[in-house]
């Protein structure tokens, strides 16, 4: 595994000879937005160390065999040179708990782009790569993911001060009772609910809908570029493999040649080399392509933003057409003439006319109802732009961050792949070497 861990300063690049910088390194493994001058990570270090395989009974007593993730937490303090780090308070989380974790924060913060979990099972994989969401190389590259979550959100300006997020970290036993008593799952939006405002909203806010159509968009495209990255990798798997075919025909050669045998098997050991660099340079890219992949997912989280906001603005349209609607009735009521059909107007013309004292009180009702649907209008108002406010925001500090991980993630990408050139022409200058001396 060419992956190491994000704290770490040692070069991963497999090829040799590069220009890569031991920060760029860094930098591969892991997005590098993260804000360390929030409260939480100036108090404390957050790392997912380790994933365990474990095997145990469900909730349908059947068994099975699942992933945990160790998170280690500990003070963020300098250490004195030649000091000991403080010992970490360590507890282990399985996928599922991150998972609930994170439709806490959807359903509690509906106005934050909420950071994406890695991918549950491989998903845009070149076909010699193992989709196993218990393959070792996989669990590690989600441990990764993992712990870029957990940075995201501790990051966060906001979600960095949620108790529930800080039990999360804290608390290994009693941590679901606690998020499950928020209540937070009564307050889930039914999506039936959320596609009807989509549908039925009049009056949507311009700037959602460029942004929702935008999250459309780059969701296809960085689909695309991960297709096309596959396609890539399988293609390239096969061109280093054959050169294999190299390795072993100047090695058969070489048992045949006297003066030219050396050299011969030199050269062929060199193409040996190069035909094997291939499945850590592939190993090494499904960490750009899992950069990638978290801003595929992160589109996803863009879109359920403005969904709920969608569904503010239906709310609110409803609320001021139903305080048009009553508006109306007392005007009719207060007049005595109908402007259009209704049931009412039909009784009346059929069993005469109200007497005064009924309509009075059907005034007042009225008018208590319309007083009350003016406090529900300006509270509706007043939530709808706190939410825009709000969410604006946060979106702006998205697109900050995305533009930052994004240009560093396709830069070091860029530098791995000019890398592996200077491999393949240094392998060839060996070899060139190699057959100046027969």
């Amino acid at each position: 595994m060419m992956m190491a861990d994000s704290g770490s300063n040692e070069e991963v690049a497999v090829i040799v000879n590069t220009d890569i910088t031991s920060t760029e390194s860094e930098n591969n493994l892991i997005n590098t937005m993260v804000e360390r001058g929030t409260a939480l990570l100036r108090k404390m270090e957050i790392n997912v160390a380790e994933a365990e395989k474990r095997t145990g009974k469900n909730t349908v007593n059947m068994q099975e065999t699942y992933t945990v993730y160790l998170i280690e937490i500990r003070p963020a303090e300098t250490v004195p040179e030649g000091g000991t780090p403080a010992t970490p308070d360590t507890l282990w989380r399985r996928y599922s708990e991150f998972e609930l974790l994170r439709t806490y924060l959807l359903v509690t913060y509906p106005y934050i782009i909420i950071p994406p979990l890695p991918e549950k099972r491989a998903e845009f994989v070149w076909h010699k790569l193992a989709a196993d969401n218990l393959d070792p190389d996989f669990v590690e590259r989600r441990r990764v993911g993992l712990e870029n979550f957990l940075l995201r959100v501790a990051s966060h300006p906001v979600l960095s001060n949620d108790k529930i997020f800080f039990l999360f970290l804290t608390e290994e036993k009693g941590w679901r009772e606690a998020v499950l008593e928020t209540g937070f799952q009564d307050k889930v939006d039914s999506r039936l609910k959320s596609l009807s405002a989509m549908f039925r909203v009049k009056n949507p806010d311009k700037r959602f809908t460029a942004l929702k159509h935008y999250s459309d968009e780059l969701n296809t495209v960085i689909s695309q570029l991960l297709r096309v990255r596959v396609k890539v990798a399988d293609r390239l798997y096969g061109v280093y493999k054959v050169h294999g075919n190299y390795g072993r025909v100047f090695s058969e050669w070489s048992a045949i040649e006297k003066e030219m045998g050396d050299g011969l098997q030199s050269a062929g050991h060199h193409m040996d080399t190069y035909a094997a660099s291939i499945d850590d340079i592939l190993e090494e890219e499904e960490h750009y392509a899992d950069q990638l992949k978290e801003y595929l997912f992160y589109t996803d989280a863009v879109r359920s933003v403005c969904r709920k906001h969608e569904l503010i603005q239906y709310e609110l349209e409803m609320v001021a057409q139903d305080l048009v609607h009553k508006k109306q009735q007392k005007e009719e009521l207060a007049t005595g003439t109908v402007r259009i059909f209704s049931l009412k107007g039909m009784t009346s013309k059929l069993f005469g006319q109200e007497s005064q004292e009924q309509r009075e009180s059907r005034l007042a009702a009225l008018e208590q109802s319309i007083q009350e649907g003016e406090e529900i209008l300006k509270e509706k108002n007043t939530e709808c732009g706190e939410f825009v406010q709000t969410a604006w925001e946060d979106i702006e500090r998205f697109k900050e961050q995305k533009d930052k991980d994004l240009r560093e993630a396709l830069i070091s990408y860029a530098i791995m792949q000019i890398s592996m050139c200077k491999k393949g022409i240094q392998v060839w200058s060996n070899a060139k070497e190699c057959f100046n001396k027969i």
